[in-house]
């Protein structure tokens, strides 16, 4: 890409949970940008977003719409990003991809900056964003794993529905005002069960091993992060009654012994991380406290004494921002420095 003082920059996808924050996110770290274009799908065409006081104007995707585009941001989904991506990259523009479509293929390089920002030097055009619950995740393992090498990691996600989108966070706001109004009137429709009060042992589609295409996304998107294709890696992913922040229960076994001292000094200067571990005084990371927040929290870092080297951390961070926009706003960074 030609060095500029200032980039045109497309959002695809621009009026859901993530464009939004993408947008957000954009102005926030004053990313230089000289022209946006918001594009989103026909139902919102006509509609405007809000950036740096203007409203601007969202386009419907065609197959012309990247003309003279340098950096695209996309978060519409897979099908979107299949189709679109390449022809982004034609018209000369860095796509970072925010679907899973391109994760594992290994000409695409899968980027979370504080881990693995070399993997941008090769790049040809496509950069593709992890998987929300996975950034977490390897922000807070990368430190430990330069230090002490993880063989295995067994994590429990409990994951936020706005990670499904605006639809499902409506769906969990009705449902709760209907059980607080004593009405058995609950109609699921976003999930296949009720979610309000509830948690739901079902990411994504299941898969012929049992597991969910969310709990593998995490195996595999990992490994890739880490450059580690031997890590061991268990994940179950669960999505629970909170509008946004994932949490995760993280259990890492290590080839050489770290202690928990060591461990909190490791991930107090670790990039991206914020250490709340007091737990006599009430401090660890709770979803709630994460919400709008650009940070990693881990705490409640303790010794498994089940094996011989062996910690478990809790981490929790806003899904919608590191998990998903902040993440990709990075990368533009660091693709036009």
């Amino acid at each position: 890409m030609k060095k500029k003082s200032a980039y045109t920059v497309a959002v695809v996808g621009a009026t859901g949970a993530v464009g939004m924050e993408m947008l957000a996110t954009l102005e926030a770290r004053t990313f230089p940008v000289d022209r946006l274009l918001p594009f989103a799908s026909s139902k919102s065409a006509g509609g405007h977003v809000s950036f740096r006081g203007d409203e601007v104007n969202v386009h419907v995707l065609t197959k012309d719409s990247f003309r003279g585009v340098d950096v695209a941001l996309f978060s519409a989904g897979t099908d979107v990003s299949k189709e679109y991506a390449p022809i982004a990259t034609e018209a000369g523009a860095v796509v970072i991809d925010n679907s899973s479509a391109w994760r594992m293929d290994p000409r695409v390089p899968l980027v979370v900056p504080e881990v693995n920002l070399h993997d941008l030097e090769n790049h040809q055009g496509l950069i593709a964003n992890p998987n929300c619950s996975t950034i977490q995740m390897v922000v807070a393992l990368k430190p430990l794993h330069d230090h002490a090498q993880i063989t295995r990691v067994v994590v429990s996600t409990y994951q936020s529905v706005s990670g499904t989108g605006k639809d499902a966070m409506d769906e969990l706001e009705e449902q709760c005002r209907r059980r607080l109004m004593n009405s058995d009137d609950v109609h699921p429709t976003v999930y296949p069960h009720q979610i309000a009060f509830n948690c739901l042992p079902h990411i994504d589609d299941f898969l012929p091993s049992g597991s969910t295409k969310e709990e593998m996304k995490m195996v595999n998107e990992t490994k890739k992060i880490l450059g580690d294709p031997s890590m061991g890696i268990s994940a179950t992913t669960v999505r629970v009654p909170v509008f946004v922040s994932h949490a995760e229960s993280i259990n890492v076994e290590t080839k050489n012994k770290v202690s928990v001292q060591e461990a909190r000094a490791i991930l107090s200067t670790a990039p991206g991380v914020q250490l709340h571990d007091d737990p006599s005084r009430g401090v660890y990371p709770m979803p709630i406290d994460a919400v709008g927040t650009d940070a990693v929290f881990v705490g409640r870092i303790r010794e498994d004494e089940s094996i011989p080297n062996g910690l478990n951390l809790w981490v929790v961070a806003d899904n919608l921002r590191k998990g998903a926009a902040l993440n990709a706003v990075q990368i533009a960074e660091a693709v036009v420095r």
